[in-house]
């Protein structure tokens, strides 16, 4: 038979390993807006007053239970999120349909059925949006390029400095081969090509995302650019303006991946990036679903 020290010892120590237990819990609490801080402390550009990167839904200071860091917080992203008992979405892009993420500008503003279904699943499971897209795209290199770079395999082609980061010196190929390495890496369904498929490709402008037609001409307008990539340029401005310089004779060539894939590989690299300084919650990304099928 023990005695009854014994047993009060066996009890005391007992009773302590559930107190650390506890506190040890408590101490991994972290709430929505600490994350947001530690993002800031951690991003390495001076944070804008001014910016995109601001919570979007729910209230900042939710524990966090799990993060999803997403390129799009569509209802599916929200949706899978949910399931995995992720409560922060961390997204590139708009949530509510325009850049500002106003609820009014659609015609029938909060009451509009396919936003009111969004807005109350949000609301009935407590989960907290904030926006990551300004700052990330400052770093140096920018937070997208480097992600999909890495998706790539490009890195060594990469080039150097704020300048230069969206220029690749790859091996020597053909627009139609170029194409293709991009449809199998980032396993794309539907992609859009301009230009001569024998055209030999020694310099790319990986531009992602939709940059607009300043930034993607003045891509194509480098000597040595052989073709521009990326996602979702207006067919009446960079489209036209590369089928006029192919009418031209001009040795240039159009890659349209669409807006998601084009910028999916850079929050991939924001979710590996977000684990090195939040350990308290598991970080997981969760790809956004490319909308488009090939028929």
């Amino acid at each position: 038979m023990f005695g009854r020290n014994f047993v009060r010892l066996v009890c005391i120590g007992y009773f302590s390993l559930l107190c650390c237990g506890v506190i040890a819990a408590q101490a991994k609490t972290v709430t929505a807006r600490e994350v947001v801080a530690r993002i800031q402390q951690h991003v390495g550009v001076a944070w804008h007053a001014e910016t995109v990167d601001t919570f979007k839904a729910g209230d900042p200071d939710t524990p966090v239970t799990g993060i999803a860091v997403t390129m799009m917080a569509t209802l599916d992203v929200l949706q899978r999120a949910t399931a995995a008992g992720k409560n922060l979405i961390i997204t590139h892009e708009p949530t509510f349909y325009n850049h500002l993420d106003k609820l009014d500008e659609l015609h029938d503003k909060e009451k509009d059925p396919v936003l009111a279904a969004k807005l109350a699943f949000i609301a009935d499971h407590k989960l907290v949006i904030w926006r990551f897209h300004d700052h990330w795209h400052e770093r140096t290199p920018d937070g997208i390029e480097a992600g999909m770079a890495r998706a790539l395999g490009w890195e060594k082609y990469q080039g150097q400095g704020r300048e230069n980061q969206f220029l690749f010196a790859i091996p020597e190929t053909t627009l139609k081969e170029l194409a293709q390495e991009l449809r199998e890496k980032l396993q794309l369904h539907v992609l859009r090509v301009v230009g001569d498929p024998q055209l030999k490709i020694k310099k790319v402008a990986l531009v992602p995302g939709a940059s607009g037609l300043t930034w993607e001409t003045r891509a194509l307008e480098i000597d040595d650019v052989d073709v521009l990539v990326t996602g979702e340029p207006r067919e009446w401005e960079t489209v036209e303006y590369v089928a006029d310089a192919v009418t031209e004779h001009k040795k240039k060539g159009l890659i349209i991946l669409s807006h998601i894939p084009s910028e999916q590989a850079g929050m991939e690299e924001c979710a590996r990036w977000l684990k090195t300084f939040v350990t308290e919650v598991p970080v997981e990304f969760v790809a956004t679903a490319d909308p488009f099928w090939k028929n």
